[in-house]
């Protein structure tokens, strides 16, 4: 393995990695070789590499993103990488949203992202450990998206928290960057892909490389952000969205 993009000497936390683009990634770095803990709010994947670790924890509440960071480092005191991917989609039309409605967005799409990343840093600073983050937003964090005022806002949200951080972070030796996938199927998306298929056929022809992407496709521009390959690197986002967001009308 070229070592200059090796992961074999460090040990990360993927946040949101039972299924979906955070399992992608997951799998992705322990082919870089490094060593993962998987998390997630229910069982454990039945897939995980040999070695690997898994936290559970539901990353709504208060003081859950701090918890979290508290098991991983006892599960593998090494921890030096942390991909933040829990998220979720909780829109309808934006005159039937609620301020509850509103918050379970903000409370796990930002804050905890947030506080995750202040709880990671603090623990490296205290071990004088350096590491690197890896923050996963979205297309919609760029462009917005018809009934998704919420996830829309939180995704922009992060764009601006990756750049915030990686200043914050910077003196520390902690880079942090982020991902930004576009359409990818995954468990969310399924449902619609596979169901309307006048806007799945849309969206083919909007996206420059005509298909729909997979969740082990943003898995390499996770690696490489946290790789040595990137240590000159911080406050990016990589778009990971087979150029959906580059043209303007796409194919007719």
């Amino acid at each position: 393995m070229n070592k200059l993009f090796s992961l074999a000497a460090n040990t990360a936390l993927v946040t949101g990695s039972s299924k979906g683009i955070g399992h992608a990634i997951a799998l992705g770095l322990a082919d870089s070789g490094a060593q993962v803990i998987f998390h997630g709010n229910t069982s454990r994947p039945e897939d995980m590499p040999p070695g690997s670790a898994f936290v559970q924890g539901d990353l709504s509440g208060s003081d859950a993103a701090a918890a979290l960071i508290d098991a991983a480092f006892r599960e593998k005191d090494g921890l030096d990488l942390l991909v933040c991917n829990a998220g979720s989609f909780f829109d309808r039309d934006y005159f039937d949203m609620t301020d509850t409605e509103w918050e379970r967005t903000m409370n796990l799409n930002v804050r905890s992202i947030y506080f995750l990343v202040q709880s990671f840093a603090r623990t490296l600073i205290g071990k004088k450990r350096s590491g690197a983050v890896v923050i996963v937003s979205s297309t919609n964090g760029f462009q917005s998206e018809e009934s998704s005022t919420a996830y829309d806002t939180s995704k922009g949200a992060l764009v601006m928290m990756t750049r915030t951080l990686a200043q914050a972070l910077a003196p520390h030796g902690i880079r942090v960057n982020g991902l930004a996938p576009g359409l990818i199927r995954t468990p969310l998306t399924a449902p619609w892909i596979d169901t309307q298929h006048d806007k799945r056929r849309h969206y083919e022809k909007k996206i420059l490389l005509r298909r729909i992407g997979t969740p082990r496709e943003c898995a390499g521009a996770a690696a490489f952000l946290l790789s040595p390959a990137a240590t000159y690197i911080t406050g990016q986002i990589i778009i990971v969205d087979g150029g959906l967001t580059v043209g303007q009308i796409g194919e007719m």
